[in-house]
């Protein structure tokens, strides 16, 4: 149980925290049936993210004292509006919060930053990931020129998802099925037969904290040294 001293250091954090916060309004929002992947379209009007030269994030307040970080990915500067994916198939303050937004909501974000990935000079950007790493993936998309110098997979579990991705975006990510929990064995034995070349292909990692140990353990293992090598973990 909280001692009542916590207890009143929260709520001054939590104060603190809310005379920060900024506002934007949800303009749209499309799920994924069953409803564990949600398109989010909004409006931010005091963002700014003109300097798009890393992978920016979004630290919204999805319940009292709790934030979680999405990527935008794409961003409108002159309507100043943007779509994030919440991969809402396991239980959490995100997904719910997600879950209950409806069109014209108000949500409160305390900031924006940076994740401090930007696509490097190379002939082979290779981008890796899960649904939780879906905006995060098709924002390092629009940052490579030539876009022919980029590829990847991006795990899965839904079969219509797979063939919505398909739909929807034009990407050189290739929807891959999940055929374990957290989608490493499935990436690894997709990346394996590629055959990617050792010299000039950096990896682009990105999604749940396993699939990332995993793909960075493997990639190490195939001979790819660690600069080779950029990792993003979200949920654990």
């Amino acid at each position: 149980m909280e001692t009542s001293t916590l207890q009143k250091l929260k709520k001054k954090a939590g104060r603190l925290f809310e005379n920060r916060l900024q506002t934007g309004r949800v303009l749209d929002i499309r799920l994924w049936e069953p409803s564990t992947i949600i398109e989010i379209d909004l409006h931010l009007p005091s963002a700014e993210m003109s300097q798009w030269n890393e992978i920016p994030y979004i630290k919204f307040k999805v319940a009292d004292l709790t934030y979680r970080d999405y990527t935008p990915s794409g961003w409108d500067a002159e309507t100043r509006t943007c779509t994030i994916y919440v991969d809402a198939a396991h239980s959490g303050p995100g997904s719910n919060w997600a879950r209950n937004l409806i069109k014209g909501d108000t949500v409160s974000y305390l900031k924006t930053g940076t994740t401090h990935q930007s696509p490097t000079a190379t002939s082979a950007v290779v981008a890796l990931g899960d649904e939780s790493s879906m905006g995060h993936l098709l924002a390092l998309q629009q940052m490579v020129l030539p876009n022919t110098r980029f590829s990847g997979g991006i795990v899965i579990g839904n079969e219509h998802h797979r063939k919505l991705f398909n739909e929807y975006f034009w990407s050189p990510l290739e929807p891959v099925a999940r055929k374990d929990m957290f989608g490493h064995h499935s990436l690894i034995e997709w990346v394996l037969n590629q055959h990617y070349s050792l010299d000039n292909t950096v990896f682009y990692l990105a999604g749940n904290n396993t699939m990332v140990a995993q793909l960075r353990k493997m990639l190490k293992g195939q001979g790819y040294p660690s600069g080779q090598i950029k990792v993003q973990g979200f949920w654990s």
